[in-house]
């Protein structure tokens, strides 16, 4: 079957679009990337996201509105990629969109449920190319009990299971996460968390101090020098401290918490600022990897993937603070660090397209397996009976 997948991650950096052959469901799954591009969101409707993200005033009107205009925003994506491959809707088995998060709240709070939101209305892709569109993955999940993240860690175990060592997949987009697949891998000792912030802080810093929007292959944290009073205020942050499951987003490390660091640490040269935001990242991923992983397991292998994994300055990073572990990037294993989360939804649609399961209990905490992800039907391939 040919199937498409969308992702738009907390970093707005555009929406992600795979295009994929894939057949066979579960460990038996085999799929092939035909295509992968990202499609720009215009800054105007960024602007509009990151006002409703913010959370700073009532804007239920703009939530409304944003959840259709985001909804054709994929639906263009997806034409886009169709008219590059001289391909239509009616190829195709499946889309997958994750939407784009617009808040994320895992465990109760005093006033509010744990609960989570994505928005992209699947109704306008499916009118649009007259295909099915699997969507709204991580609720099932929460219902059952789990956080509703991460939820790649079962595409990661289909397609990187390799028995004779213990390995840590890492996805650095605007969060971080983890999938560990300890040596053995069955999939009740898989794992995953949110390590906390990737690249969100450090983009939204680029953003205030050079008005850029990513630090491209980690050039100016290169040039910077590292402050380590800064740093260790950093690393104070009250999420670095919480054990599994978890997993967090902009509520914790977006543009409120970033600026406030800017404003706090505004003595800096920038260059160093930067440096000491890209080596925070690289530490909470380091520090989490020796509370829960390293205390247990024997870490052989760390596979980067997402953005993060084209920042030079973030790598070496790593490497330094894991000499005894061998750091990857998905691209020097002959893989698409960029294309990865889209894939995976992909994998995770594939698996509600089958009726299967798509979390996997140690990454969510969810009391069992569901399957994940609401059908929007083709609103075309109804069958006209006589009235």
């Amino acid at each position: 079957m040919l199937a498409i997948g969308l992702m738009s991650g907390t970093s707005l950096d555009g929406v992600d679009t795979a295009l994929c052959e894939i057949k066979g469901q579960g460990l038996d799954t085999d799929i092939r990337l035909l295509d992968f591009m990202t499609y720009e969101i215009d800054p105007d409707l960024k602007e509009e996201i990151r006002c409703v993200i913010r959370n700073e005033e009532p804007i239920t009107d703009l939530i409304t509105s944003l959840n259709f205009r985001i909804g054709k925003l994929f639906s263009h994506a997806v034409k886009e990629i169709l008219h590059k491959n001289g391909l239509s809707g009616k190829d195709l088995a499946f889309i997958a969109s994750h939407g784009q998060t617009i808040y994320h709240i895992p465990k109760d709070t005093d006033r509010l449920v744990r609960s989570t939101l994505q928005i992209g209305e699947p109704a306008v892709i499916a009118y649009d190319h007259g295909v099915d569109v699997i969507s709204n993955f991580r609720t099932m999940d929460m219902a059952a009990g789990g956080e509703g993240a991460p939820l790649v860690p079962l595409s990661e175990f289909i397609l990187y299971g390799e028995k004779e060592k213990t390995i840590a997949l890492q996805n650095i987009g605007g969060i971080g996460n983890v999938t560990v697949m300890p040596k053995g891998q069955k999939e009740e000792d898989v794992f995953a968390f949110d390590t906390g912030p990737g690249n969100m802080v450090i983009d939204e810093a680029m953003k205030v101090l050079y008005g850029r929007s990513y630090d491209k292959g980690g050039e100016v944290a290169l040039s910077g020098q590292v402050d380590e009073k800064v740093l260790d205020s950093l690393l104070t942050h009250p999420y670095l401290a919480m054990n599994l499951p978890k997993s967090t987003g902009r509520e914790d490390f977006g543009e409120l918490y970033t600026r406030e660091i800017l404003r706090n640490w505004n003595c800096l040269k920038k260059e160093d600022l930067i440096a000491t935001l890209t080596l925070f990242t690289a530490r909470t991923i380091a520090d989490s990897y020796r509370k829960f992983i390293m205390e247990k397991f024997v870490l052989d292998k760390v596979i980067v993937g997402g953005g993060g994994a084209h920042n030079k300055a973030l790598i070496q990073y790593l490497k330094e603070l894991l000499p005894e572990v061998e750091v990857l990037t998905q691209d020097e294993i002959g893989l698409s660090s960029d294309a990865k989360e889209a894939i995976a939804f992909v994998i995770l649609g594939n698996q509600t397209y089958h009726r299967a399961y798509g979390n996997i209990l140690g990454a969510t905490g969810a009391r069992e397996q569901v399957i994940l992800g609401n059908i929007t039907p083709n609103p075309t391939s109804f069958r006209r009976k006589d009235v």
